[in-house]
């Protein structure tokens, strides 16, 4: 028979980090022993104390259908979060829970974008922001994030791709691919734009915690004025390593809360109960746990960074946030995709190719640190090895 396939699914790329992944796991079905650098997945297990609580609510018969705002309990712990650690008067009403980052992603852009509308996404840039809108009949208008800007905006490129279809602009800080951290003064002159425009800011801050050296998350939605004109969106995966748990959420003015949970009902209906529950918990009672995986990954990134610039034909800026490296590898001659390619195959180590991200990241490749110390080290070794033998 003739598969009909509708035709805006042609519109959606599919992940090329999961491309490398499942090529990855197919070599180790293999036989063959492969260092996973792809996916932003942490490698420390969820504290104790989260799970603990969702053995407790499972005990407790609580296996069923919550609001499908979430549960009063966590909003309230998601808004008291925000207040003490973000600097933003939120209700609970202003919350919704989603079934991972992922899902706030679309409920956002859905309740936004008109088909033909616009929305500034920068390059490069979690795909997720350009499959979407892309889905949904928008488009996707890329601005630019350089290395040799220390991955921050340029706002005469961002004034000029505004027009009267723009709705948004989308901020991922700390960001993922490459590291950066939106500095203050940064996020006050794009305030001062989207007020001038009439724009509504899509901040996603799932990398908040993961922070190094000093930096400073400041989230947006804190600047004066902006707690109406933004979507603050967040998440349990990174900083409690409570990635296989999906539980996310987004913060807005109600009107838009209302709206969103109309898709959230028709598409997942609510989060899991218990796993409400735990983010209860680690929103409630954390103790040390997210410090000391920070640690962590400093000392993962500070021997990374230093291993790679030591390597001839290949260099990285020193990641400010998240638990991404972004190895400039252009001297090397080939395309990222080739060097994923070429590094998977010859060195058993799997990278993520920069163009995945977008066109700016064309020349790089994306590392995860999120993998053990004892990985991140034999992976360099592997990696000077591989570009030795590529350059003779």
């Amino acid at each position: 028979m003739n598969y009909h396939i509708a035709a805006r699914m042609d519109r959606m790329a599919p992940s090329g980090i999961r491309k490398v992944n499942e090529k990855a796991l197919a070599m180790e079905r293999a036989g063959e022993r492969v260092l996973h650098f792809e996916i932003g997945r942490p490698d420390f297990d969820t504290p104790e104390y989260i799970k603990k609580a969702a053995n407790e609510a499972l005990a407790q018969g609580k296996v069923h259908y919550t609001s499908n705002f979430g549960t009063m309990e966590l909003r309230q712990a998601i808004a008291g979060k925000l207040k003490r650690e973000n600097h933003i008067d939120y209700t609970a009403s202003e919350v919704l829970v989603t079934v991972g980052l992922s899902e706030a992603v679309f409920a956002v852009l859905a309740a936004l974008l008109d088909e033909g509308d616009e929305i500034l996404v920068p390059d490069p840039v979690w795909l997720n922001y350009i499959n979407v809108p892309n889905l949904l009949g928008a488009r996707a208008v890329t601005y630019s994030l350089k290395e040799e800007n220390g991955y921050q905006m340029d706002f005469g490129e961002i004034r000029a791709k505004i027009t009267p279809r723009t709705r948004a602009v989308v901020i991922v800080t700390p960001n993922n691919p490459t590291g950066g951290v939106l500095e203050e003064d940064v996020l006050k002159e794009l305030a001062s734009i989207v007020q001038e425009h009439d724009l509504m800011v899509i901040a996603d801050e799932i990398y908040e915690r993961l922070v190094y050296d000093g930096a400073k998350h400041v989230s947006i939605a804190s600047l004066p004025g902006m707690k109406e004109r933004t979507f603050t969106m967040n998440g349990m995966s990174k900083a409690y390593a409570m990635d296989g748990w999906r539980l996310g959420y987004v913060a807005a003015p109600e009107e838009y809360i209302t709206v969103m949970n109309k898709f959230h009902q028709h598409n997942t209906t609510c989060a899991p109960s218990f796993v409400q529950a735990a983010a209860v918990a680690a929103l409630t009672q954390e103790g040390d746990e997210v410090q000391e995986m920070v640690k962590e990954y400093q000392r993962r990134r500070d021997y990374a960074v230093k291993a790679i610039n030591d390597i001839d034909g290949i260099r990285c800026l020193c990641p400010k946030g998240a638990f991404y490296i972004f190895i400039n590898c252009k001297e090397l001659g080939k395309s990222s995709a080739e060097l994923s390619q070429y590094f998977l195959e010859e060195a058993k180590i799997a990278l993520v190719p920069g163009d995945v991200f977008g066109p700016g990241g064309e020349g790089y490749l994306r590392m995860s640190f999120a993998a053990s110390y004892e990985s991140i080290v034999e992976g360099c070794q592997r990696l000077k090895q591989a570009v030795e033998n590529l350059k003779k």
